[in-house]
């Protein structure tokens, strides 16, 4: 395998893997605050950066049984969270193609500015 490279975000909306402080996403792209993950409090994103993906694994959870793959920072390669390939119930398929990063797993540098 060559060398990843790396996607810098910038502004103040930016959170990063709380391990490496690797750029993970941006505040722009948050979809719902209203997720629980396996570490607590959740968030749905549109869209990720550096970040790579596990294998595909069906997974059963509080809404239904969905495809998934975990998701890992890609410079330290620590869990921050999963994508959903499928959802099998129709009024979850909004999900599909998107992301979930646990809030205990990545790090809102947008706090160290004293933007909210």
């Amino acid at each position: 395998m060559g060398y990843m490279h790396q996607v810098f975000l910038g502004g103040k909306g930016v959170f990063a893997c709380r391990e490496c402080r690797t750029h993970v996403a941006l505040r722009a792209q948050i979809e719902s605050r209203q997720y629980t993950g396996q570490c607590g409090r959740a968030i749905l994103f549109a869209d990720v950066v550096n970040v790579r993906a596990g294998k595909e694994e069906e997974r059963s959870m509080t809404t239904g049984v969905h495809i998934v793959r975990d998701i890992f920072c890609m410079k330290c390669n620590k869990y921050v969270g999963w994508t959903y390939i499928k959802a099998y119930e129709p009024d979850q398929k909004f999900k599909e193609g998107k992301f979930i990063l646990e809030r205990e797993l990545i790090y809102d540098a947008a706090r160290d500015w004293g933007v909210y």
